[in-house]
């Protein structure tokens, strides 16, 4: 049975080798933690920056138990982790955080909107689909455009294709792979917002100010954080956090995208049960970012504050974006964080900015 606190010199285990666990490595190590990843590429982001990395696919059950013997505490930076990994290093006695039910939850996207309304938090209508007569059924009921996703995996734009009259639902589905799917109402919103949010093991919660969110091409290009709400809508996020937190008991940090309509009423879009680009405005707006947030909660640390010191516009820089660097290191108000990727594909978020302003 794990003791908390765990003391600075104990073991954390991420899995995965990307930015997040890059980012949650060196908070974990300005605490006085030692990393070990477990990611299948060689010299990952993040094993560079840790006291080492097992070279292994996620589901190897020896790579597991290794690190289930060797950390204190695990986690991990993405969801597309298998829920049956973080099952196993549980059921092998590891302390892991956030729990395989909440990884579970936020794999599927059907269980997710379930669970999100099951604890008050509303999202869209939306319909399973397993089938091209289920998309046409759900079309019928939704009405068009309506939104066509995988259930499993997809992120920043992938897996999903808009549908846009019921003539359109043979290629939206052949589009997708004719996978099970979910098929989501069009959200009618104002903005996105997003709330990044912590629980510890002691149940206390921590709640930073929203953020509010543009996208470009399916993928987050700008976060502006605090962002500009009325205290009615800022009640009520953080009310849908905690209910989440909570429902989950949840432990770590924990992404919410919300869809605003502007009169104080949310919809839940995703979580994420991690840390999450929407929040990596708090590196340099909050005395206690995100990433150490998370590595105090797991490891049963009290909770550090969310208070905002400065308004912060975060911009992603996807591809080759990441060659403006020397540009970028000279603005004065500008802090650049690199990710470490070798190949700057399009799309591929290789680095962001962080612009601070006056609160």
């Amino acid at each position: 049975m794990t003791a908390y606190p765990l003391p600075p010199g104990s073991t954390i285990g991420i899995l995965g080798g990307g930015q997040l666990g890059r980012m949650l490595s060196q908070a974990a190590s300005r605490l006085g933690f030692n990393v070990v990843i477990l990611d299948p590429e060689e010299n990952s982001p993040a094993g560079r920056v840790s006291q080492g990395q097992i070279v292994a696919a996620y589901d190897n059950p020896t790579a597991l138990g290794v690190l289930g013997q060797t950390a204190q505490a695990v986690t991990f930076e993405f969801e597309n982790v298998p829920a049956s990994s973080v099952a196993r290093l549980a059921e092998g006695g590891a302390a892991v955080a956030p729990g395989p039910r909440a990884l579970a939850v936020a794999q599927d996207r059907v269980e997710e909107k379930s669970f999100l309304n099951s604890v008050g938090a509303t999202t869209v209508d939306f319909a399973q689909v397993d089938s091209l007569d289920d998309l046409l059924a759900a079309l019928d009921r939704l009405g068009v455009p309506a939104l066509l996703k995988t259930r499993r995996e997809g992120y920043d734009g992938k897996g999903q294709v808009w549908v846009r009259s019921a003539d359109m639902a043979a290629d939206a589905w052949n589009a997708i792979g004719e996978r099970p799917a979910i098929l989501e109402a069009k959200a009618d919103f104002t903005r996105e917002l997003s709330v990044i949010a912590a629980r510890g093991h002691d149940s206390g919660i921590a709640i930073y100010p929203l953020g509010e969110n543009i996208h470009a091409g399916g993928v987050l290009k700008t976060t502006v954080a605090p962002a500009t709400i009325d205290a009615k809508t800022e009640a009520r996020a953080k009310a849908i956090a905690t209910a989440i937190l909570e429902g989950l008991d949840y432990v770590g940090v924990l992404g919410v995208e919300l869809f605003d309509h502007g009169d104080g009423t949310l919809l839940v879009n995703e979580i994420a049960p991690r840390v999450h680009n929407t929040g990596h405005w708090t590196q340099d707006g909050c005395v206690c970012d995100q990433f150490e947030q998370h590595i105090r909660a797991i490891a049963g640390w009290p909770l550090g504050p969310t208070d905002a010191h400065f308004r912060v516009e975060m911009t992603n820089l996807l591809g080759d974006e990441v060659d403006q660097w020397k540009a970028l290191s000279a603005e004065p108000d500008a802090r650049l964080h690199l990710y470490g990727k070798a190949e700057a594909r399009a799309g591929r978020k290789m680095a962001h900015v962080n612009r601070v302003k006056g609160l």
